[in-house]
C-alpha cells in the first residue's frame, strides 16, 4: 500500500499512570497504533512508565522504553534510537505537552511529527490562536479570553459577565477548573487554575451552561478526505464535562438539517487543521434557537475516540496511525467486513448508552458533585436497540450493586447541582410524579431522555399492578425485557427469586439474541463480528465445532480494579488463540483492549451480572471459563457459574471460596499452623459490637468479597463502629463483615 517511504522508524508516545482523566483508552490506542504500524513493516519503539498496560509488555513494539515520561528522556531515546518520526497524538495529553516540549528544545530538527503538527496542537490547546483561528473559519465560540495573571483575569470577566466557565490551558479532563459566578469563587479557581497549567495559563469562557451537548468523531487522510466516525450527544447539558456526562450514540435529538450544519463544521475544521487522522470536535447547541458554538478540538485520540471506536467497531486509533504514514482512507481495509475501505462511514442500527464510574464510594465526605472538572475514573459501555435498554444494561455494568435504577432521596437542589447520583434523582422525581417538562425546566436535560426514562417508571408500575401474571404474559414479558429489566430486577419489583422469574421466562421461550457490531448495519457481512444481548427475536445457534474457552473482563476502571487486569484477560485470549482454542470473551469496558474486535474470537459487549454472563454461556456453551483474569469481578461471579454445572477452569471455586471466606480460610491456616489476627464475622451491629469487644478497639472492619480494600476503615469505640455499620452493609448486601484485630 502507498505510504511516505522515508517513513521507517517510529517512536510512539505513551500516556504514563492511569490517572483520573486519562485512563486505559490511551493504553488501547496507543496498543493500536503500535500492532497497525507494524502491519506496514514500520520499526516500532514505545515510551511508557505504566506497568500494568499491555502496551509495555515486550511483543506490543519492536523496542520498548520503560522510562519516565519527559521531554529530556524521550530526546534522548529519540537521538539514540536514530527515528524517522514521532506519534504523539496516542498518548494523551502527556503525549502532545512531551511533543511540544521537544520542539521547543529543538529535539524535532529533521524529525516527523505524525497525525497534528506542533502548529496544529498550538493551534488548538493555547486559547488565543485557537479563537484567531475560528474566527479565520468563521466559526462561533463562545467569547474567551486567555490570561496568565489575576489581574488580566478581573479584566476578562469585565468583559464577559457572570458566570464564566474557567479553564487552565493544556490539562488534561478539565483539572483546576471550574464555574465562577461571583468574585471570591472566581478568584480562588483562577489562582488554582494558573497553578495547575502547563503553561500558567487559564480560559475564562462565556458560559453556554444548560446547552446541548454534541461531539463529532472526525478522520482525515492526507487527500482531504473525511468521514465522520460517529456523533454522540450528552444527556448532561453543558457544564459537566463530556468525561462526566452519560452519553448516547448516536445523536437522538438533533434535526438532519442541524446534524448537517455540524457535521460540515466539523469536516471544514479539521480539514483546515490539517490533521491526518482522528480529530474529536465538541459542539454546545441552544436548546430552543439550535445556535450552536465550538467548544473544544482534540487533535489526538481521546476517551471519546474509544468510545466512538467501541460503538461502531471502527478502529479510530488503528486507521489514524496508518493515515499518519501516509495512507489514504480508500487503501485501508475495514477490518470488521473484509470487503469495505476506511472510506466507508459506519453505519449503527442499535444504540449505545456509556455510563461514568466514579469513585466517590472511596472518598468520606466527597459530595459527589460533578462540573467541568473530571472525576470519573472509567465508564461502561452498553448497547441496545433502545436507549432505555442500553441504560439499564449500563447501570448494571457499572459494578456498584445496583441492578437498575433504584429510588433515592433528592432535593430541587439535588436536580439542578448534578451529582453521580442525579440519574437516580431524576428516575425518582419521575417515580413521584413529578412532570417531565418540570424536571426539564430544573436539570436542563432535554425532555426526550426524560421520556425514555419515564417509560421505564411507567412499565415498573405496570409490572407491580398486574403482580406475577405478567410471568405468563409473552407479549408484556417480551416488552419488559426489551426495555432492558433483567430477572433480579423483575423479581424485585414482584418480591420474587430470580430464580422465579428466570424459570417462568425458560418457560415461555424467552431469551435473549445476539446481534452483530458490525461497522455497515448488515449491509455487508461481517468477518469479525462482536455481539451483544437484546430481545429482539430467536437468537442463531453458534457452531460447536471447536475447543472453545470463555474468559471474563474487569468491567470499568476504578480504584483497586485497574488495567492490569485487561492485560490478563488480554495474555489469556492471546494465549488460548495460540493452542487454537476458540475464545469468547465478555467484557463492557470502551477503554480497554480486551474489548477490542480482534483479541478474541468472540466478544460480547454485556453487563458482568450471573444473568447477562449465563446467557452467554448457555448460547456459546463453552468447554470451560476462566473468572481469575477478571480481578474482583468475575471472582464474584464463579459460584453462579458453578452451581449453572459448567466448568471453571484454573482455580477451582472451591479453592476461591477457601480464601474469599474467612472460616474457611482460618481452617486452612490453623491447619498448616500459621497464625492470624483475632477476627470475628458478623451480619448485625449487635454481633459486630460483640466481636469489637471481644477482640478490642481498635479494629479494622471490612466487607468480604469487595475489591482493593472498598469500604475498609479502622474504628475505635461503639459509635464510629454503628456509622460503619450502617454504610458497609450497603456495600456488601450478600456477604459477611470482618472484623479484625487492628495490628
Amino acid at each position: 500500500m502507498p505510504k511516505d517511504e522515508d517513513i521507517k522508524k517510529v517512536l510512539i508516545i505513551g500516556s504514563g499512570p492511569i490517572q483520573i482523566g486519562q485512563a486505559a483508552e490511551f493504553d488501547y490506542s496507543g496498543s493500536q497504533a503500535c500492532k497497525s504500524l507494524r502491519e506496514e513493516n514500520i520499526e516500532t519503539i514505545l515510551v511508557n512508565s505504566n506497568p500494568a498496560t499491555i502496551q509495555t509488555d515486550i511483543d506490543s513494539a519492536d523496542k520498548v522504553y520503560v522510562e519516565p515520561l519527559t521531554a529530556e528522556v524521550v530526546a534522548k531515546i529519540i537521538e539514540k534510537e536514530q527515528v524517522d518520526a514521532i506519534l504523539p497524538t496516542m498518548g494523551g495529553q502527556t503525549g502532545l505537552n512531551i511533543a511540544i516540549d521537544l520542539n521547543k528544545m529543538g529535539a524535532l530538527d529533521g524529525i516527523r511529527v505524525l497525525g497534528s503538527p506542533i502548529k496544529t496542537i498550538n493551534d488548538v490547546e493555547d486559547r488565543d490562536l485557537f479563537a484567531e483561528f475560528m474566527e479565520r473559519l468563521n466559526e462561533p465560540i463562545p467569547k474567551c479570553h486567555a490570561v496568565n495573571s489575576l489581574e488580566e483575569a478581573f479584566e476578562a470577566v469585565e468583559d464577559i459577565g457572570y458566570p464564566v466557565i474557567v479553564r487552565p490551558a493544556f490539562t488534561l479532563g478539565g483539572t483546576g477548573g471550574g464555574i465562577a459566578n461571583n468574585k471570591k469563587e472566581f478568584e480562588e479557581i483562577v489562582n488554582h487554575g494558573l497553578d495547575m497549567s502547563f503553561i500558567n495559563q487559564v480560559l475564562i469562557d462565556e458560559s453556554v451552561l444548560g446547552w446541548a451537548e454534541f461531539e463529532y468523531e472526525v478522520m482525515r487522510d492526507k487527500n482531504d478526505s473525511c468521514i465522520i466516525v460517529c456523533n454522540m450527544e450528552n444527556i448532561d447539558p453543558m457544564g459537566i464535562h463530556t468525561g462526566e456526562s452519560i452519553v448516547v450514540a448516536p445523536t437522538q435529538t438533533l434535526s438532519d438539517e442541524d446534524n448537517q450544519r455540524l457535521r460540515n463544521a466539523s469536516i471544514k475544521i479539521i480539514r483546515a487543521l490539517g490533521i491526518r487522522g482522528g480529530c474529536n470536535i465538541q459542539f454546545a447547541v441552544h436548546p430552543e434557537t439550535k445556535e450552536y458554538k465550538v467548544i473544544e478540538v482534540n487533535p489526538r485520540v481521546s476517551r471519546s475516540s474509544a468510545l466512538a471506536s467501541k460503538a461502531t467497531g471502527y478502529s479510530i486509533a488503528k486507521v489514524s496511525s496508518k493515515i499518519a504514514l501516509g495512507m489514504t482512507l480508500d487503501e485501508i481495509s475495514n477490518d470488521i467486513t473484509k470487503e469495505t475501505p476506511a472510506s466507508f462511514e459506519p453505519a449503527v442500527d442499535y444504540v449505545i448508552a456509556k455510563i461514568p464510574r466514579w469513585p466517590f464510594d472511596k472518598f468520606k465526605g466527597n459530595t459527589g458533585e460533578l462540573g467541568v472538572q473530571m472525576q470519573s475514573t472509567g465508564e461502561v459501555m452498553a448497547i441496545g436497540r433502545t436507549i432505555e435498554e442500553a441504560l439499564q444494561k449500563a447501570i448494571r455494568s457499572l459494578d456498584i450493586d445496583q441492578e437498575a435504577f433504584e429510588y433515592t432521596d433528592y432535593t430541587d437542589y439535588d436536580l439542578e447541582h448534578a451529582t453521580d447520583q442525579r440519574i437516580f434523582q431524576v428516575y425518582s422525581a419521575l417515580k413521584d410524579g413529578r412532570s417531565v417538562e418540570e424536571i426539564s425546566e430544573i436539570t436542563k436535560i432535554n425532555p426526550f431522555f426524560l421520556y425514555k426514562i419515564k417509560n421505564i417508571v411507567e412499565l415498573e408500575n405496570k409490572i407491580q399492578q398486574q403482580g406475577s401474571s405478567v410471568l405468563y404474559d409473552v407479549k408484556l414479558f417480551k416488552e419488559i425485557k426489551q426495555y432492558g429489566f433483567s430477572d433480579k430486577r423483575i423479581a424485585q419489583l414482584l418480591n420474587l427469586k430470580e430464580e422465579d422469574v428466570f424459570k417462568a421466562r425458560e418457560e415461555l421461550g424467552l431469551k435473549p439474541e445476539y446481534k452483530m457490531v458490525d461497522t455497515c448495519a448488515a449491509e455487508f457481512e461481517a468477518k469479525t463480528p462482536y455481539y451483544y444481548g437484546t430481545y429482539d427475536s430467536l437468537p442463531d445457534e453458534i457452531s460447536d465445532n471447536k475447543k472453545k474457552i470463555a474468559v471474563l473482563g474487569a468491567g470499568p476502571i476504578r480504584i483497586g480494579q485497574g488495567i492490569e487486569f485487561d492485560y490478563c484477560c488480554v495474555h489469556a485470549a492471546l494465549a488460548l488463540k495460540d493452542e487454537d482454542v476458540e475464545t469468547i470473551l465478555i467484557n463492557n469496558n470502551p477503554e480497554t483492549v480486551s474489548t477490542d474486535y480482534d483479541i478474541s474470537d468472540r466478544l460480547y459487549f454485556e453487563p458482568l451480572t450471573k444473568e447477562d454472563v449465563l446467557e452467554v454461556l448457555k448460547q456459546e456453551n463453552p468447554d470451560g471459563v476462566i473468572v481469575q483474569f477478571g480481578g474482583q469481578t468475575s471472582i464474584n461471579l464463579a459460584k453462579d457459574i458453578r452451581d449453572a454445572g459448567i466448568k471453571i477452569l484454573g482455580t477451582p471455586f472451591e479453592s476461591i471460596d477457601m480464601v474469599e471466606d474467612r472460616e474457611q480460610f482460618t481452617e486452612v491456616l490453623n491447619e498448616l499452623n500459621i497464625p492470624q489476627a483475632d477476627y470475628g464475622i458478623t451480619n448485625s451491629l449487635e454481633d459486630a459490637r460483640k466481636a469489637a469487644h471481644s477482640i478490642g478497639f481498635p479494629v479494622l472492619v471490612r466487607p468480604s468479597y469487595v475489591l482493593g480494600g472498598r469500604a475498609m476503615e479502622i474504628v475505635y469505640d461503639d459509635d464510629e463502629l454503628e456509622d460503619y455499620m450502617k454504610e458497609a452493609v450497603k456495600v456488601s448486601k450478600e456477604h459477611p463483615i470482618l472484623v479484625d484485630k487492628f495490628l
